[in-house]
C-alpha cells in the first residue's frame, strides 16, 4: 500500500550525508526561480471554488453529526466535517502568502466563513508564518514554527499532540475570556498579543507588534471572534444550543487540529539545533509527499504535501505546486538536491521522528 512504501532515494540507509548547512545548490535555486516567474499567478476561480466547496461540505457534515439519530451516521458526519473544515481552514496558510490584490475579497470572506466561526481568524497567522520563511530565522529560536523535535525527548511529542487536541478550548478561552479582560488590564493585553495571538509551536516565540495595516485588520476580526465565542457560550448556557451539539463542534475542531499536528510532525525533519541554514539546507530539512498517493490530499491539503517546494517558492500559489514538482523532477538529475526532500510514507516519517526522539531521551 502507498502509506507503507518509502521513497528509496529519501530515507534509504545508504543515503549520503547531508551537505553543509551553508551549501547552496545553485542549479536548484535557478530552476525554482524560473518556475516562480512562470507559475506564480494565483487563479481566483480555483481558490473560491475549493474554499467554498470545502466549507459547505464541512458544515453539512457538522449538521449531520449534530442532528443524526444513529451513532454511525453521526460519526460519519463528524469525520466528513473534520476533513472538509480542515481543508477550508488550511487556506489561512495561503492567505498569509497571498498579495492583497491576488484574489480580491478572499481574505474577508474566508474570515467570515471559516476564520471567525472556527475560532482561527487570519491575524493569528498573518505576520507570523512569514517569519518561518525568513532566511535568518528558519530553525532558530526566533522561528515561531520550528522546534528541534528530532533532538527532543518522546514526551515532547506527546505534549505536542495533546496541545493540538486541546487547542479549540484554548481558542475559546482566548476569544471569550482573555480578550475582553485584556481591554481592562493593559498588562494582560500585552501578554495576549505577544503570547496568545499566534498559531505557533515554539513556546519561546513572542509575537512582535503588528504594522498599522495588520493592526486594523486584527482589531476587526478579533472583535468578531470574541463576539462569536461569547455568544456561543451564552447560547449553550441558556440552553438554546444543546450541550451535545457544542461538544460535537469542539470535537470536530479538535480532530482537525490533531490531523494538522500529525502533518506538522512530518513537515520537516526537525534536525536543526538553532543555527542559521542556507536555503538549500532549509529545503532539505523540509518534506514533500508527492503523488502517486491520494491520502496526503486529506492530511496535507491545499498544497501542504509539497512543503519542501513551498520553502523554495513561498509565494507560489498552492494550485501550482504539483506542476512545479513535476517540472523539477523532470529537470533535476536524480543525484541532485531536489530529489532528496521527496518522501512517500507518513507512517515511516512519524516512526523516524519517534525513534530519533527516543534516542534523544537516552542521551
Amino acid at each position: 500500500m502507498y502509506l507503507s512504501e518509502l521513497d528509496s532515494g529519501a530515507l534509504a540507509s545508504g543515503k549520503p550525508a547531508l551537505p553543509p548547512r551553508s551549501y547552496e545548490d545553485k542549479a536548484l535555486l535557478r530552476a525554482a526561480a524560473a518556475l516562480n516567474l512562470e507559475l506564480g499567478r494565483a487563479k481566483p476561480a480555483i481558490y473560491w471554488t475549493d474554499m467554498l466547496l470545502s466549507a459547505a461540505i464541512g458544515y453539512a457534515g457538522l449538521f449531520v453529526a449534530i442532528t443524526a439519530s444513529s451513532v454511525g451516521l453521526a460519526i460519519a458526519g463528524a469525520v466528513v466535517a473534520m476533513l472538509a473544515l480542515y481543508r477550508a481552514t488550511s487556506f489561512i496558510h495561503e492567505i498569509s502568502h497571498l498579495k492583497p490584490d491576488a484574489v480580491p475579497g478572499f481574505h474577508t470572506v474566508w474570515n467570515l466563513i471559516a476564520g471567525v466561526p472556527l475560532m482561527i481568524p487570519s491575524f493569528m497567522y498573518e505576520g507570523v508564518h512569514t517569519l518561518h520563511h525568513h532566511r535568518a530565522r528558519y530553525g532558530t529560536v526566533d522561528d515561531p514554527e520550528y522546534l528541534p523535535l528530532s533532538l527532543m525527548r518522546t514526551r515532547t511529542l506527546a505534549l505536542f499532540m495533546a496541545a493540538a487536541a486541546l487547542a479549540p478550548i484554548g481558542f475559546l478561552i482566548r476569544h471569550a475570556v482573555l480578550v475582553p479582560l485584556s481591554l481592562l488590564f493593559p498588562s494582560l493585553r500585552a501578554a495576549v498579543m505577544e503570547k496568545y495571538s499566534a498559531l505557533a509551536i515554539n513556546p519561546q516565540f513572542r509575537r512582535p507588534a503588528p504594522d498599522a495595516k495588520l493592526k486594523r485588520s486584527w482589531a476587526v476580526w478579533e472583535v468578531l471572534a470574541s463576539l462569536w465565542s461569547i455568544g456561543l457560550i451564552a447560547l449553550v448556557v441558556a440552553g438554546v444550543v444543546p450541550v451535545r451539539a457544542f461538544l460535537i463542534y469542539l470535537g470536530v475542531l479538535s480532530g482537525a487540529m490533531i490531523v494538522n499536528q500529525v502533518r506538522t510532525l512530518v513537515a520537516h525533519l526537525w534536525e536543526n539545533d538553532g543555527e542559521e541554514m542556507s536555503i538549500t539546507a532549509q529545503y532539505l530539512d523540509s518534506v514533500n509527499v508527492p503523488p502517486p498517493g491520494y491520502l496526503p490530499a486529506l492530511w496535507a491539503p491545499v498544497g501542504l504535501r509539497y512543503h519542501a517546494i513551498h520553502h523554495l517558492l513561498p509565494g507560489l500559489p498552492y494550485h501550482a505546486l504539483g506542476e512545479a514538482h513535476a517540472r523539477l523532477i523532470a529537470a533535476m538529475p536524480e543525484d541532485t538536491s531536489y530529489h532528496r526532500a521527496n518522501y512517500r510514507s507518513l507512517r515511516a516519517m512519524v516512526m523516524r521522528l519517534v525513534r530519533a526522539s527516543m534516542g534523544a531521551g537516552r542521551g
